[in-house]
């Protein structure tokens, strides 16, 4: 089992990647058990495939499970889902030394941690995250978020985990569609700060998409160390640090929202083509060699997921798809700033990209292949 600090003032945290670690819950996360009973909000499909294990392991300890389900996919990230939660939450007498437990991915980790950050001015929470993407993601760092009509997760905290279980096992009931999109982020990491990590991949992406069990733990690990450093310098994204997290995405949130964040795109197959996408137009910068850009796009290619904006069979301009970015959070004094690549693992800010100039880009992009 790999243990993965994560370093803030006053409020640090581990993460722990292995196995097993849902089947000794109850002793994982003791500390974190402080009554009778213990609140487990989940995705609906995670608690079919793993509730009972959490359950046994909870009552062996003489814990009694109190579960509430939220539907999987983005629209359960509502207004009317936390206020669901939160009135259930009051209703169970949570208090703001409990913890309650957030079993699933990103979306469930989000809705939970954001209702934690405000129930009674803030309570404790432990993510158990069981999808790829939520593991080396959306579990670790504290941003937490529901989606509104004006765009995808513009209203949420900073609200830090007390601890992240990160079980391995869980990955082997996902969807192979599921695994691949969450292979999107822990690529992500090399191609922003890591070419070593990026070359490990190139020659191991097989293996860890097959989920064996060496590569899939260093893969997971070494993409959540690549987070807690990245989250320990600059929590809050105030420095421009944690903003290069936002590899692919600028351009991802654009074609989830023209896809009407569907499942005709998944958040790390819009990621992986964001990755693309910000690789080729920083080549066509100057910024990078045509053949780093190019190894982005084999890369994410080789493991299945969509690298041509062609894949998606989208009926838009280049200018519909760039104004889906002036919705973005990331939007500072009228203008956004991208994240761009010098080169593999030399990923940086840029606040001045022209968004005209980007959506002659998208053009040529649509129009290809």
């Amino acid at each position: 089992m790999a243990l993965i600090p994560v370093q803030l003032a006053g409020r640090s945290y581990e993460v722990r990647v292995g196995t097993g670690l849902l089947y000794d819950l109850a002793v994982e996360a003791k500390p974190f058990l402080r009554k009778r009973y213990a609140c487990i909000v989940a995705d609906a499909n995670a608690r079919r495939s793993w509730g009972e294990t959490v359950g046994r392991s909870l009552e062996a300890a003489g814990i009694a499970p109190r579960w509430y389900d939220v539907a999987p996919g983005e629209a359960s990230k509502s207004w009317e889902s936390l206020a669901g939660l939160t009135d259930w939450l009051l209703k169970q007498n949570v208090e703001r030394g409990d913890h309650v437990f957030a079993l699933g991915g990103g979306v469930v980790g989000d809705l939970t941690g954001f209702a934690c950050a405000i129930l009674k001015r803030g309570c404790g929470f432990v993510q158990l995250p069981t999808t790829l993407l939520a593991q080396v993601d959306s579990s670790v760092g504290g941003k937490t978020a529901i989606n509104t009509s004006a765009g995808k997760n513009l209203v949420g905290a900073f609200h830090q985990p007390s601890l992240v279980l990160a079980d391995l096992d869980t990955l082997s009931t996902l969807p192979s569609r599921e695994v691949r999109a969450g292979y999107a982020e822990v690529l992500k990491y090399g191609v922003l700060g890591d070419n070593d990590f990026f070359e490990w991949l190139e020659d191991r992406a097989y293996s860890v998409l097959a989920l064996q069990r060496q590569s899939l733990e260093e893969a997971v690990a070494r993409s959540v160390r690549a987070k807690a450093r990245i989250v320990a310098e600059d929590e809050r994204e105030t420095s421009g640090a944690r903003a290069l997290l936002n590899l692919g995405h600028t351009f991802g949130h654009a074609l989830e929202a023209e896809t009407g964040f569907s499942d005709k795109l998944l958040h790390g197959e819009a990621v992986a083509l964001g990755m693309v996408l910000a690789a080729r137009y920083s080549a066509r910068q100057g910024l990078m060699g045509g053949e780093d850009a190019e190894r982005v796009t084999r890369a994410v290619d080789a493991a299945g997921l969509p690298a041509e904006i062609s894949a998606l069979d989208l009926c838009c301009t280049g200018a519909a798809l760039t104004a889906h970015m002036l919705h973005d959070k990331k939007m500072d004094a009228g203008s956004l700033p991208f994240v761009l690549l010098r080169g593999i693992g030399a990923a940086y800010l840029d606040g001045e990209v022209n968004l005209a100039d980007v959506a002659a880009f998208l053009d040529e992009q649509l129009q290809a292949h």
